[in-house]
């Protein structure tokens, strides 16, 4: 198959569009679950597997994740607040979750596959998949084994939490995402665009981690705590979120090779597993103790990306402050001491 004609990088971004829409109607078509989630990942997946040349969407993208942000931002509410030391046991669980996937996970990448001591370190640590390549390359990791395990990480994740959630808990995926936009007050739609934007670029502006969620969630939270904003997002707004996620992580694949699969991808599915039992683990012991439902414990320590997560506790109609509390626990902790043990593990082996 060739891609020819598809050599400018707005033709490669026009193709993954579409690419991305039809796989989006073949699911709404179908009746298949999260349309706008899976049909773009999947279509964008199997189009990178087959070489194409699909290019990301950029600040699009990256802006699309405000609108989770000020999702979860309207979530957090004087009621979250009176729920907080309720949580406490279980958000006291996240370091010894994180210390648990770092004894095994650091080990199996370098031990059993091979890789250096920065690539096998931030691969193994649970952080967003921006960050942790980032932070990886800077202390000397490989960016693009980083970029396909946390891309291969999230992807897995994400096919079969929904699974899971469904067979075992009996969780539906049809919780109302949303009102749509025009019901909605103007005044609000309004303050939701500019908790977004000032979130974003603010956050960015001062080096906040996450800027693009982490910004417009503070500020979207600070407007629900006055009492300014009482609704999420839009339905329309949610879906489009949707729709970039799953684009995003179907484009972590292009320009895949065969060697690539063979140990990179192998070595990240192989990984997965491990992680699905720790977090499985850890979700037997927050329901057996009365720490939380099953559903959110489950959410809580699944070892996918924060959008990702927030996207099906959404759909799960699950308690958004519980499980982005315990996501924002986890990914502070890795951000913050990921370089600090990352550094000390390569001191320790000069050789590496």
């Amino acid at each position: 198959m060739t891609f020819a004609a598809f050599s400018s990088p707005l033709r490669q971004r026009l193709l993954t569009l579409g690419l991305a829409a039809v796989g989006t109607a073949v699911f709404w078509l179908a009746d298949l679950p999260l349309p706008f989630l899976f049909g773009p990942m999947s279509a964008c997946l199997i189009a990178a597997l087959l070489g194409a040349p699909l290019k990301g969407f950029g600040q699009v993208s990256v802006g699309a994740r405000t609108i989770l942000g000020v999702a979860v931002g309207a979530s957090i509410t004087p009621a979250l607040f009176a729920q907080l030391p309720a949580m406490a046991a279980s958000v006291a669980l996240v370091p010894l979750y994180i210390a648990l996937i770092g004894l095994i996970g650091v080990p199996f990448f370098r031990r059993v596959w091979g890789f250096d001591a920065p690539t096998a370190y931030y691969s193994a640590m649970p952080g967003g998949l921006q960050d942790m390549v980032i932070f990886g390359t800077e202390a000397g990791g490989n960016p693009r084994a980083l970029a396909l395990i946390h891309g291969t990480r999230i992807l897995i994740i994400v096919t079969l939490a929904p699974i899971f959630l469904t067979l075992v808990y009996g969780a539906g995926l049809t919780n109302p995402i949303g009102a749509p936009a025009a019901s909605l007050p103007l005044q609000e739609l309004g303050l939701m665009v500019a908790a977004a934007f000032i979130g974003w670029k603010g956050g960015e502006r001062i080096g906040l981690f996450g800027a693009s969620i982490l910004g417009p969630l503070i500020v979207t939270a600070a407007l629900s705590l006055t009492d300014l904003i009482h609704t999420r997002p839009p339905r329309e707004a949610i879906l489009f979120a949707q729709f970039f996620i799953g684009c995003g992580i179907g484009v972590q694949f292009t320009g895949i090779t065969l060697a690539e699969i063979r140990k990179v991808v192998a070595a990240g599915v192989a990984y997965v597993m491990l992680l699905a039992v720790l977090a499985a683990l850890f979700t037997v012991v927050v329901t057996a103790l009365g720490l939380g439902h099953p559903v959110e414990a489950f959410l809580a320590f699944s070892p996918g990306g924060q959008a990702e997560m927030t996207v099906l506790a959404i759909v799960t109609g699950a308690d958004l402050g519980f499980v982005i509390t315990h996501h924002l626990t986890r990914i502070l902790l890795v951000i913050l001491g990921a370089p600090i043990v990352a550094r000390l593990i390569t001191k320790r082996r000069p050789g590496a």
